[in-house]
């Protein structure tokens, strides 16, 4: 009897420390800090006024930014008003050619900056997407990653945008990118609408590739909107966080667990300014 008392107890602590972690993981925030917002959200206002714009982020509680545009200042006057305001740049966006043909250029800017990531959205091509296109980013990428890498401590990311996802052979193009493209030198920045728009399922991709997704872009597509593999859909398709058709709980707690090092909000809409701070309320509310 004592004994099987002794083991009723054990059991009874067991389950208690079970449901204890079980509650303490659906209190725990998916995000301690905000996330950080990608420049192109905010462009026509930084267009306008880079420091007025750089005030309102920071009011908003905005500490982490993802340049893709210089604006009109020098990268060392762009990181001179992210100091001033306690904010920093930790991915600098630059298109394909200037990766390619400018590739020591783009590699001081981000320094001068302070970001640890160079990241190109956009390959250069005739639609279709095609296996050749694939294979010069893949040659350009290893390329331009490696100097990145051993000559500055940078890493390239590539970020989707839809169009990778046609089928090859028993995957799609962009699991070819993956397999092709040197870990070492190639990262991956995870645009989420841009891999659910054209089939494919972020937290699944991510799951795939735990190792390679460095960053990602939090967006949200219009529900009832059907998706296609051109890279392109209207910018009213973008909306708030948590009222389209991702599931966002899902995708986060599989970036999560990867280990993803930033996240972005991306909002392309024309009512970005009425949208975001939506987002960001939706963003604070998760728990895991």
């Amino acid at each position: 009897m004592l004994r099987k008392k002794k083991i009723f107890t054990t059991l009874f602590i067991l389950l208690m420390i079970s449901v204890d972690s079980l509650l303490a993981q659906g209190n725990r925030p998916i995000f301690e800090e905000m996330p950080g917002m990608v420049s192109y959200t905010y462009r026509d206002s930084f267009s306008k006024d880079v420091a007025a714009t750089l005030d309102t982020l920071q009011a908003m509680g905005i500490k982490d930014m993802e340049f893709s545009n210089l604006f009109g200042k020098t990268a060392a006057e762009l990181r001179q008003l992210l100091d001033e305001r306690d904010m920093f740049c930790s991915s600098f966006g630059v298109g394909y050619p200037d990766l390619v043909n400018k590739t020591q250029e783009v590699a001081e800017n981000t320094k001068t900056l302070g970001a640890k990531f160079v990241r190109v959205a956009w390959i250069p091509h005739e639609a279709p997407f095609g296996l050749s296109d694939a294979e010069k980013a893949i040659a350009d990428f290893n390329k331009a990653g490696k100097i990145l890498k051993e000559e500055h401590d940078l890493t390239f990311c590539y970020h989707n945008h839809g169009y990778e996802f046609y089928p090859h052979e028993n995957g799609t193009l962009f699991d070819y990118m993956m397999e092709q493209t040197d870990p070492e030198y190639v990262s991956y920045e995870i645009d989420i609408l841009w891999t659910f728009f054209p089939g494919a399922d972020p937290a699944a991709l991510i799951n795939k590739y735990p190792d390679r997704f460095k960053l990602m872009h939090l967006k949200d597509l219009k529900k009832g909107v059907e998706g296609n593999m051109s890279g392109g859909t209207p910018k009213e398709n973008d909306v708030v966080l948590g009222t389209g058709q991702l599931d966002l709980p899902a995708i986060l707690k599989a970036a999560k667990e990867a280990g993803i090092e930033h996240f972005y909000i991306e909002d392309e809409s024309p009512i970005y300014y009425q949208q975001v701070p939506k987002s960001m309320a939706f963003l604070q509310g998760l728990r895991y």
